[in-house]
């Protein structure tokens, strides 16, 4: 009931500032190309170019009294132009061909394959969040407060956090940001697709090992590992550690939207069996910078105590953890979690986050990059803490019981549950 009060109450300030925002935006600002280009861009010819100035966005550009409403965010990392190589499909890696169309609530997304079965993934920086817009808000016209929340997330998270996580030994999807001209490769999706900056990167589902383990059988989403869970009981392992680690590692980052269907796994064959090795993937809420009156509202715990805040600590971890968590690491030892946090510490020295925060180009770097190195170092530093308390909550929490379809109930670490079904 309190949280229904709190809910009914940010609904009603929403309500009142509606004018303010009507004046600062309109409905159709997220339908509209937010590439910044020369004016003929669709008569330019980008086989001439290796790579071209471009801004991510300036869909988010705001004046003084919408920012202290809406937060100050990463707006101006979204509108500043850098430099970005371009490329085209039919020689990127030898040759690549668009398999399907693909993406979530806010990604628009080309799933792609090379001539050897390895699966690629082109996913749009700029986000089209219109089917998270909840029917109150169209209602009183106010889409644009949530669209505008896109953002608090920074463009080009993904390249650092590559960086810190090669350093930190976890697997990553190798994100690389390209402009992708229109060209006959995109087939039919050449006019949504085309003219537009995307992060390029490995699938996390594959019949091919682009990893660097080695003796490694297939890549595979979260759903099909539980179903490959059901089928080969003890014989699969999951990999407890590396999994803690990956996970502590989101805690320093700040990406706090680690479901199930932002996991891959690694099935890597042992003398005895099987495991199964994380592979994370989709860091578009990596560095989440929210701020301003309403998404301070919105991020309260009390209303949406999943979407945390990127600050130089934690402010409330019990919304950091999922039902993910519990299902894989629930029955797993506190010392587990105090030895990985120990060596993230030591992996993720002062010289590793100035590297991969420098790796920016100059002019995004001083924007963001100098506020994010303080905060990563001062996570870090509490990261012990942090373990702890993410042991602590799992020890709270109930297992997750939500059915797999047509499955059985399975004993997983030592405790029968049911599997769940990827939310």
């Amino acid at each position: 009931m309190k949280k229904i009060i709190i809910v009914i109450g940010v609904v009603l300030l929403l309500f009142i500032i509606l004018l303010y925002t009507s004046l600062n935006s309109t409905p159709e600002d997220y339908k509209t190309s937010t590439i910044i280009s020369p004016e003929n861009i669709e008569d330019m010819n980008f086989k001439d170019y290796d790579s071209l100035t471009i801004a991510a966005s300036t869909l988010y550009e705001a004046n003084d009294l919408k920012k202290m409403m809406q937060g100050e965010h990463y707006r101006k990392a979204w509108a500043t132009p850098l430099r970005v190589k371009v490329a085209f499909l039919d020689t990127l890696l030898g040759g690549l061909k668009v398999v399907k169309e693909g993406g979530g609530n806010q990604t628009k997304s080309l799933k792609l394959e090379d001539s050897i079965g390895n699966k690629y993934t082109l996913r749009s920086i700029n986000k089209t969040p219109a089917p998270l817009v909840p029917e109150f808000a169209k209602t009183l016209g106010l889409e644009n407060i949530i669209v505008d929340g896109i953002s608090a997330q920074h463009p080009y998270a993904a390249t650092v956090v590559a960086i810190l996580a090669d350093a930190a030994h976890i697997h990553h999807t190798d994100p690389k940001i390209y402009f992708i001209p229109k060209q006959e490769s995109l087939m039919e999706y050449n006019d949504a697709y085309g003219n537009k900056l995307f992060v390029f990167e490995h699938e996390t589902e594959s019949g091919t090992n682009w990893t660097s383990e080695e003796n490694v059988s297939e890549i595979i989403e979260t759903d099909d590992l539980q179903e490959l869970k059901l089928e080969r009981g003890e014989k699969l392992k999951i990999d407890e550690r590396a999994l803690v680690r990956a996970r502590l590692f989101d805690l320093v980052i700040g990406d706090w939207d680690r479901h199930a269907k932002q996991w891959g796994w690694i099935i890597k064959n042992t003398d005895d069996g099987q495991v199964a090795i994380p592979l994370p993937s989709d860091r578009d809420n990596a560095f989440f910078n929210i701020s301003g009156i309403i998404p301070n509202i919105i991020a309260s715990k009390n209303v949406t105590p999943e979407m945390r805040p990127f600050q130089a600590d934690i402010d409330y971890m019990p919304g950091l953890i999922h039902d993910f968590d519990v299902y894989f690491l629930k029955s797993t030892p506190e010392t587990v979690f105090v030895e990985e946090a120990k060596k993230l510490q030591n992996l993720l020295t002062d010289a590793v986050i100035k590297k991969a925060l420098r790796q920016w180009p100059a002019e995004i770097y001083e924007l963001d990059g100098k506020a994010i190195e303080k905060k990563l170092k001062s996570r870090r530093a509490e990261l012990l803490t942090y373990a702890k308390a993410f042991k602590r909550i799992l020890d709270e929490k109930d297992y997750p019981t939500k059915v797999l379809k047509g499955s059985e109930d399975v004993e997983f670490n030592g405790h029968y549950l049911k599997c769940f079904e990827c939310y």
